[in-house]
Parts: C-alpha cells; sequence; structure tokens
C-alpha cells in the first residue's frame, strides 16, 4: 500500500469480524513495528499479547471500571481525564459510571466486547528506558511516550498494509497497578497502551480531520498559516 494512502486512510477500528489472526502474522506486525524510532535508541516497548480467555475476561472487568467513568464525564460535557479538568465537577461526573454501566448492559458495543476482540495487544514501557524531560515541570508529563507511541502507531500500519484495523487505548492505564500485576510485570514497567486488532467488520469511509490551517502556523500561536497547498 502506498504510504501516503496508508496515512490517510487508518480509523481507530473498534468492530471487527470472527476471523482469528495467526501469530506468524501478528509476529510480522510487530518485527515491522520495531523499526520505530525511540530515545536513544533503547527501544523501552515491550508486549505482552492477551491470549488466555480468564486473563482478557479480567483486563475487560477493568477496563470497564474506567470506560463508564469516561462515559460519565461525556455525559457531563467534560473531556474525560483531561489535566485541566476541575476535578470536583470531574469526580461527581465519575460517581455516574454505575449509571453508565446500564446502558452499557443493555446496548453493548466494543469494550463490553474487549475480550472477544481478534487480537488483544498490552504494549508497556520500562520506565528506565524513557528520557523524560518534562518529568520535574509542575504539569503533567508525556515527553516519555514519545519513546513509545511511534513503535504503537506502526503497529496499526502494519496491519493496515496487512488488510487489518485496529484502535489504540488507554483505559488500562486508570487501574495500572492491577493490569501489570495479572501479567507479572517488573515494577519499573507501566502501561502504555492496550491495542486490538482485527478484520474490519466494515470498510474505511473517509476520515474527517482536522484541516492544517487549523493546528498549524508560522512563529506564534495563531500567526500567519502555511501556504495553502493546490487544490487536489
Amino acid at each position: 500500500m502506498d504510504l501516503r494512502e496508508a496515512l490517510r486512510s487508518i480509523p481507530a477500528t473498534r468492530e471487527f469480524t470472527d476471523e482469528p489472526i495467526d501469530e506468524l502474522t501478528l509476529r510480522s506486525i510487530l518485527d515491522d513495528a520495531r523499526f520505530a524510532p525511540s530515545g536513544g535508541n533503547r527501544q523501552g516497548w515491550r508486549v505482552v499479547v492477551l491470549d488466555d480467555a480468564v486473563l482478557r475476561a479480567k483486563v475487560k472487568e477493568i477496563y470497564l471500571e474506567g470506560w463508564y467513568e469516561y462515559l460519565g464525564q461525556v455525559a457531563a460535557g467534560l473531556t474525560p481525564f483531561s489535566p485541566v479538568n476541575d476535578r470536583e465537577v470531574e469526580n461527581a461526573a465519575r460517581r455516574t459510571a454505575g449509571d453508565m454501566a446500564e446502558l452499557g448492559r443493555h446496548n453493548p458495543g466494543f469494550a463490553e466486547n474487549l475480550d472477544q476482540v481478534p487480537v488483544l495487544l498490552l504494549v508497556l514501557a520500562d520506565l528506565s528506558c524513557l528520557a523524560a524531560v518534562d518529568r520535574d515541570l509542575d504539569r503533567y508529563t508525556f515527553a516519555g511516550g514519545g519513546s513509545i507511541y511511534p513503535f504503537v502507531w506502526n503497529i496499526l500500519l502494519g496491519a493496515r498494509e496487512r488488510g487489518l484495523g485496529g484502535v489504540i487505548t488507554t483505559m488500562p492505564v486508570l487501574h495500572e497497578d492491577r493490569v501489570l500485576e495479572l501479567v507479572d510485570a517488573p515494577k519499573d514497567h507501566c502501561v502504555a497502551a492496550l491495542v486490538a486488532l482485527g478484520r474490519p467488520s466494515a470498510p474505511v469511509t473517509k476520515l474527517r480531520r482536522s484541516t492544517v490551517d487549523d493546528f498549524a502556523w508560522v512563529d506564534i500561536v495563531s500567526g500567519r498559516p502555511l501556504h495553502s497547498p493546490p487544490a487536489e
């Protein structure tokens, strides 16, 4: 597949057919993904393929706890778990998780069926490999993820090349300690993402994204926009 086509045609896929994905295909995806850049080429990503049915069910239970809190915040008009949220307002919204769970039981979706996804990859980060230059700033830290998430994105690129789809989720991070215990992870590791992969049950449609003019400027924020390209 042409790279430009791939970059413009990778949606967050959450609905899959029942077709299994064999380990050879999965290994080949990871074999391509490993060429992602990372700070100092330390390659601090670690991947646990969640295969056991009991383990998958436990991860789903943990996932759903956070998911219903997420939905409660959406219903309250919040960006869920935003670092700038009013915590009292957010906590009040999170307490409606029980109501959201009831809705989920009547109308199950991706989260409620997480354990049935063909492939679940738990991506961990070895903290000893991360140059988190914003570690000591008085704000939310994310710089260390620059050495992990290119690899995670490469997984989706590799899946797209093979006619597969997927989605990057971070919900298990909310209860990270329990997830790490389930997979017997070292204490200096953390959860970066849970990646679901499979054969999409519906064809890829045109993606809706902001234009370059909405997020890129010259010299100052909201300054002169970059030169507009010719119409396609």
